[in-house]
């Protein structure tokens, strides 16, 4: 380690012990089925976030693997096609296993560089014979250690074509030096139950990565940041056309696609709904804010989802955080691992 990034370290110590950790989101170029260039960005861009002082980085949904605009994998109600079929392979080779040598990468870039990590990966099943791919946020730990991982519980629309269910053991909210970290992925955001049950576990930094660039999205960002009276970290990326690999069976599904696929919109809201940074559009970049956690409590005064406001003598939210294997064997030690 330089004298640069010990500095770095000490200035983001002192953030911690000051009561002020920084936040930041970042907002890189995407590369689709790229999955070794997409992590060179992720170290690349946490050096510069940490050079910065910042304390927890977050990455954009499905930044390891891609997320597929535009792709519809050679099907249609009632019929697939060989090609996508081919298409399919290629996106499972792109996606990771949850651990995995990239996981272990980037462990070891959160526990050089002394921050939180998260990031938006596609992730491989490792259950034996399985071949289903999960959208997947990692949350990896200063200490080097995966802290959590939540899978998308209800894929979106198309997404469902190449993207399974998480169960309700991959909910996690975790607790950090910074404060209890937790999220849910693009659409998730809008299940209201799926909110509450991050509430429920005292969410203070609530982290919401998407492929969703259109402007009302904001308006999503603001609503959780005023309903939980926690910061909220909007992340996604730019991703152009050419950005996809060059294979006959990308090119022919993204021949009619616009040029620009997705222009970002990464953005970062404090627990009164203020924007305090972006949101960013058509470029990438880098946003970072210095967190008050005073700023949460305050903001319960008035509104508190799990406190004053909750009525549970009127409503109640039970939450199924079992294991949900697809086999369960008796009489063996343990079922086969299915993280």
């Amino acid at each position: 380690m330089n004298a640069a990034q010990d500095a770095a370290k000490d200035a983001a110590q002192d953030a911690i012990r000051d009561g002020h950790p920084r936040l930041a989101v970042v907002q890189p170029q995407g590369f689709p089925f790229n999955t070794g260039r997409a992590l060179d960005e992720v170290e690349r861009w946490s050096r510069e976030a940490a050079r910065q002082g910042a304390d927890l980085v977050l990455f954009p949904e499905a930044f390891l693997g891609g997320y597929p605009w535009g792709l519809r994998f050679g099907t249609v109600l009632g019929g697939r096609t060989e090609a996508g079929r081919r298409l399919f392979q290629r996106y499972r080779n792109a996606a990771i296993t949850v651990p995995g040598p990239e996981t272990q990468r980037m462990c070891e870039l959160a526990a050089e560089l002394d921050i939180t990590l998260a990031v938006g990966v596609v992730e491989r099943d490792r259950y034996p014979g399985a071949a289903t791919l999960y959208c997947t946020l990692l949350l990896l730990g200063s200490d080097g250690s995966i802290l959590g991982k939540h899978r998308k519980v209800k894929p979106t629309a198309a997404e469902r074509l190449v993207w399974g269910e998480g169960d309700g053991s991959t909910l996690p909210v975790v607790d950090t030096p910074l404060g209890r970290v937790g999220g849910l992925i693009c659409w998730e955001n809008y299940m209201p139950m799926a909110r509450m049950a991050l509430y429920g576990k005292g969410v203070e930094i609530y982290l919401a990565p998407t492929a969703d660039a259109r402007d009302r999205w904001q308006a999503t960002l603001t609503h959780i940041a005023l309903e939980g009276r926690c910061y909220v970290l909007g992340c996604n990326q730019i991703v152009h056309r050419g950005d996809f690999p060059s294979h006959e069976d990308v090119a022919a599904e993204l021949a009619e696609a616009p040029e620009i696929l997705c222009r970002g919109g990464s953005a970062i809201y404090g627990p009164d709904g203020s924007c305090l940074a972006g949101p960013l559009y058509d470029e990438t970049g880098l946003l970072l804010v210095e967190m008050d956690p005073g700023a949460i409590h305050r903001g319960k005064l008035d509104f508190d989802v799990v406190g004053h406001y909750a009525r549970p003598d009127l409503f109640q939210l039970e939450v199924d955080e079992t294991p949900r294997p697809p086999v369960r064997y008796r009489g063996m030690p343990e079922s086969p691992s299915h993280d």
